[in-house]
């Protein structure tokens, strides 16, 4: 089991003044990755009943900024937040139902970040995202029947 991190120090780390609803901003990134701010908020009402929308906007721009949070936003999809920074990994996207999971690099540490041509750019990230059905909705989709596959009613 991954110990629960120091989560002030973390803010101080970043140069971040550690107050209520940054802790708990951060605190409910780590215990939900992939949430979407609808997802934090009632996290962290939770703890901070009164805490209002833009506070946790706020929070999270800063921790973003700050590059102790991640945010991703998959096509299509509300921008959403996690904790696993600094190690450019990737994200697989069910179609169906919106779930989103990390994926390691297939090849080693961060080989997306060398291009085949550059442009002259200097790359320091990568964002890959793989789209697929998981596997709840593939089961899903097997069982349920379909419209085409049932016979049609005669009068």
């Amino acid at each position: 089991m991954t110990p629960a991190p120091d989560l002030q120090q973390m803010l101080r780390g970043a140069a971040l003044r550690v107050t209520r609803p940054r802790l708990a901003v951060l605190g409910a990134v780590h215990a939900h990755p992939h949430a979407d701010t609808d997802t934090v908020i009632g996290a962290v009402r939770r703890d901070l009943p009164s805490v209002s929308h833009q506070a946790v906007y706020d929070c999270l721009s800063a921790l973003t900024t700050a590059g102790l949070v991640r945010r991703i936003q998959p096509a299509g999809s509300v921008a959403r937040y996690e904790a696993r920074i600094g190690d450019n990994h990737h994200h697989v996207v069910c179609r169906s139902c919106g779930a989103v999971a990390d994926v390691d690099c297939a090849v080693g540490h961060a080989p997306c970040l060398t291009a085949d041509d550059d442009h002259g750019f200097a790359i320091d990230e990568a964002e890959v995202i793989y789209w697929g059905t998981c596997p709840a909705c593939a089961v899903s989709a097997a069982v349920a029947p379909t419209a085409s596959a049932e016979p049609a009613a005669r009068p």
